[in-house]
């Protein structure tokens, strides 16, 4: 009698046990996908092809196009990716052409004084025509959230068209609007990029992160003094 009590409890036992590692199992891996399917979709239908972004510039009214960053060579030519960081400047190019927005804000990382993203971006952009003085350099954008949290409350950007590549624009549209920017987002995906398995993965997590930092409303690591987009943009080239 005592053995088939015996059993009976250790039976429950490693049921409870087995129930307590599914439980865990399911957060572990399904509070993160669930994030995930969350942030990709509730932005995806703000996605614009070029065309559109262009069709509507008038109704939408955009203050700026924003290029987020994506690295340099230490020469100072976009970009660490080259073909990523080239296909959305030639994207923000041919918006701004097309009057989607009076000026382009380039957000990037400049936290050493040897590398500086933003203006390795807004060279290029000069060397393409735009002007210097329609061109805002953001030099602490040091995370695609930090970016967006300046977008707010540094330039005070209500309305904005983000270029970037589409596995990270879905975090960029997300954190945008989380700070209250009514965004919508260009892809620039022209070309076949080396390392995009890394990337995604990245991203998936950055994801996440994102989330509870919009949660929080975390503060960046760099605060500055507003800059209005109603100057010019060389005040902000250095």
């Amino acid at each position: 009698m005592n053995a088939k009590r015996n059993k009976g409890c250790l039976r429950r036992v490693i049921e409870a046990f087995i129930g307590f590692v599914l439980v865990v199992a399911l957060i572990v891996v399904g509070v993160p996908a669930a994030i995930n399917a969350w942030v990709c979709g509730s932005t995806r239908g703000s996605f614009e092809q070029v065309s559109q972004a262009q069709a509507e510039a008038s109704t939408f009214n955009a203050d700026a196009i924003v290029v987020l960053g994506a690295g340099i060579n230490w020469d100072g030519s976009p970009s660490d990716i080259r073909l990523a960081e080239k296909d959305r400047l030639d994207t923000a190019d041919s918006l701004y052409r097309a009057g989607v927005a009076p000026k382009i804000i380039m957000s990037g990382d400049n936290s050493d004084s040897s590398y500086n993203e933003v203006m390795a971006m807004a060279k290029y952009a000069k060397a393409n025509g735009v002007p210097a003085a329609d061109i805002f350099c953001d030099h602490a954008g040091l995370s695609t959230y930090d970016s967006m949290y300046r977008l707010k409350n540094v330039f005070s950007v209500q309305r904005c068209v983000i270029v970037t590549q589409e596995y990270h624009l879905y975090r960029a549209v997300y954190d945008a609007r989380g700070f209250g920017i009514d965004a919508r987002g260009v892809p620039c995906d022209a070309s076949d990029y080396a390392n995009m398995d890394s990337y995604e993965q990245r991203e998936f997590l950055a994801r996440i992160k994102d989330f509870f930092g919009i949660i929080t409303k975390m503060e960046p690591q760099t605060k500055s003094e507003p800059v209005s987009l109603n100057q010019s943009g060389t005040v902000t080239q250095w």
